[in-house]
């Protein structure tokens, strides 16, 4: 299956993203089989090969939700924009998990001393 996504070909700090056609199975910084364009985020400026992408999307190529939305931006494609859905981080994720495990751990140690606290009353 064919898809339209972003490759990210800039430096630490400058990013700067080549809109790519390819393979979906294929890493994100592997080869592609034709470029598209280009974008800049940090001069908001873009350029696409509207003739091509129309064609690749006739030929049944998926654009990523990044690209649908500046594609629909740049009237390419009709219809609402997606909403993207961004990842947390794995640290990010680790905070908000390990309270949860300490309110657990908290819920469980709580009936364990009642446990022991029946035996003492009952000797």
């Amino acid at each position: 299956m064919l898809v339209i996504r972003l490759q990210r070909i800039g430096r630490k700090n400058q990013p700067l993203f080549r809109i790519v056609l390819t393979e979906k199975t294929a890493p994100i910084k592997g080869k592609y089989i034709e470029s598209l364009g280009f974008l800049n985020p940090l001069q908001k400026e873009y350029h696409l090969k509207s003739p091509r992408i129309r064609h690749w999307l006739s030929q049944g190529a998926k654009p990523s939700d990044t690209v649908y939305n500046i594609l629909v931006k740049e009237r390419i494609l009709q219809g609402p924009k997606r909403k993207i859905k961004i990842k947390k981080k794995k640290e990010e994720r680790k905070a908000e998990k390990q309270p949860e495990k300490k309110a657990e751990k908290k819920a469980e140690t709580k009936p364990a001393e009642k446990k022991s606290e029946k035996k003492e009353k009952n000797k």
